[in-house]
């Protein structure tokens, strides 16, 4: 029986080895075929690849080409609830015009540059050091006019772009450096008034109440735990972009104007009229009209308007039975070198 199965057993190993050998040939062809495969792929990705970058190299300067023309960004800089939602609703109705909703970009560098310590701004190793400020305030040049084509991707080299900007404008200053050929409206407003409207919204049942506390948080807000202590913050908030926005408005040698809210509620037309000329902008008279009538206080629907609402009052004056004794002292005291410039009347 052993004699019998040793030449099974050798015959069995052989058809084994057999087997193997012509899958190890197998296994070899499609190597050899997958490695041509994988070079042949390599080449066409390759290919693809150098397509891709000359596609985004030429869709880059076609962007250039088509974007839109610095000279005909208008920013509108201040302090929030001063008009600025009102103005540039306004003036968001001129032909061919795009607008930016609070990009923030003023916020972003403006913060940043002014939280850096002193020792930081003296080096060239720091982002936005002094000794770079050439390389860094071309960066933000290039990094407002990409957001600008990308938010408006339609707006053409011939139309305008109408810049709501009023929390961005502690960095006023950085955003005329880097695009000196812009338009500046500096819009402003009696800052007892704006603490006013702030703190009406802030307050339970308030519109910013609502966004920032949430209906079902039971923690007391800031404005009634220490309603002094929140006028004195916004009234500095107030202060800090006020006056960050005239730095700009002062240094600026494109065109440029001063608007106070006051003026412009008081008589619109006339007031719009002046800003397009000085800001070397046409517009027809009946468009003008037009405008400022669409978007008129006495055409805000009844129910998105008064206390607690966001179109509030539409008024000036409003602080005197708003703000306790208190409260417009502490507004006055933060806020003096302001109101002295724009509200000497006061």
């Amino acid at each position: 029986m052993a004699a019998q199965s040793k030449p099974l057993l050798l015959l069995s190993a052989w058809a084994m080895l057999e087997g193997l050998r012509a899958r190890a040939q197998v296994l070899g062809r499609a190597v050899r075929s997958a490695g041509k495969w994988s070079r042949t792929l390599t080449r066409i990705y390759s290919t693809l690849i150098g397509q891709r970058e000359r596609a985004y190299l030429e869709l880059g300067r076609s962007r250039s080409r088509e974007s839109i023309d610095p000279a005909r960004m208008v920013w509108i800089f201040g302090s929030g609830r001063s008009g600025s939602t009102w103005l540039r609703s306004m003036m968001g109705e001129l032909k061919d015009a795009g607008v930016w909703e609070e990009p923030m970009v003023g916020r972003l560098f403006g913060e940043f540059y002014a939280r850096a310590p002193k020792d930081n701004l003296r080096s060239a190793d720091f982002v936005m050091g002094d000794p770079i400020r050439k390389g860094w305030i071309s960066s933000i040049r290039n990094f407002v006019l990409d957001g600008v084509r990308y938010s408006n991707p339609r707006l053409g080299s011939g139309e305008y772009l109408i810049i709501k900007e009023p929390n961005g404008s502690v960095g006023a200053p950085l955003l005329m450096e880097a695009l000196p050929e812009s338009r500046m409206i500096l819009l402003v407003r009696d800052p007892r008034d704006v603490v006013a409207s702030v703190l009406d919204a802030a307050t339970e049942g308030g519109w910013l109440y609502e966004n920032r506390e949430g209906k079902t948080n039971a923690r007391p807000s800031k404005t009634e735990r220490r309603p002094n202590a929140f006028v004195r913050e916004r009234a500095n908030v107030y202060r800090r972009g006020v006056e960050s926005a005239w730095r700009a408005y002062e240094a600026h040698e494109g065109p440029k104007v001063l608007v106070r809210y006051e003026d412009l509620r008081s008589d619109t037309v006339s007031e719009m009229r002046r800003i397009y000329a000085i800001l070397g902008i046409a517009v027809g008279d009946e468009d003008l009209r037009r405008a400022v009538e669409k978007h008129s206080w006495e055409n805000v629907p009844e129910r998105e308007k008064g206390r607690g609402k966001f179109y509030r009052r539409g008024t000036s004056g409003g602080w005197k039975e708003d703000l306790t004794p208190r409260q417009v002292e502490v507004v006055e005291k933060a806020t003096f070198p302001l109101l002295e410039r724009f509200y000497p009347e006061a």
